[in-house]
């Protein structure tokens, strides 16, 4: 049997906010329910597309702001990124490495980096489990709800459910 796996996505001191304060201690939660876990941390290095096309300069290597406001298991890796999606050759060999089929998704932002994540281990043959309630976005309510109606278009309404139904390991 292939092993459950959690990705959480970018829950950063940087993404905190009104609209997201919940998420860092439902993560820390819903991290025990799983075999596997994983984290990502989003960094904006010099030269990136946001620093090129967006002038947008947050999230600097090492600043504060891109620390990790929750705290993963001592066996999650830490996958740094600096682009929307964390679907990169690293994690796509830690995944295949573990025999890992479906894939849940909880974190910050669900109107990017979790909507871009989901949609690649979509197309990349990965069963994605976006856990609505365990995502927010820092543009507030109603970002988070354009994400969701999205990612319904993207990878069916079957691939997103609530927290509460996620495998106990």
């Amino acid at each position: 049997m292939a092993p459950s796996c959690l990705i959480v996505v970018d829950v950063q001191k940087g993404f905190v906010n009104a609209a997201t304060a919940a998420i860092p201690a439902k993560v820390e939660a819903l991290q025990r329910r799983f075999d596997l876990v994983a984290a990502t941390r989003f960094v904006n290095p010099p030269g990136s597309a946001f620093r090129r096309l967006m002038d947008w300069t947050r999230f600097a290597p090492g600043s504060a702001e891109a620390e990790l406001a929750w705290t993963p298991r001592a066996d999650a890796p830490i996958f740094e990124k600096s682009a929307y999606s964390a679907l990169d050759g690293r994690l796509r060999a830690w995944l295949g490495d573990r025999g890992v089929a479906t894939v849940h998704l909880a974190g910050i932002a669900t109107d990017n980096c979790v909507l871009k994540t989901a949609v690649d281990l979509f197309e990349a043959g990965w069963r994605p489990v976006v856990l609505e309630d365990c995502c927010a976005s820092h543009g507030g309510p109603d970002c988070h709800a354009a994400g969701l109606l999205l990612l319904r278009r993207f990878i069916g309404a079957g691939q997103l459910a609530a927290g509460a139904a996620a495998p106990v390991a």
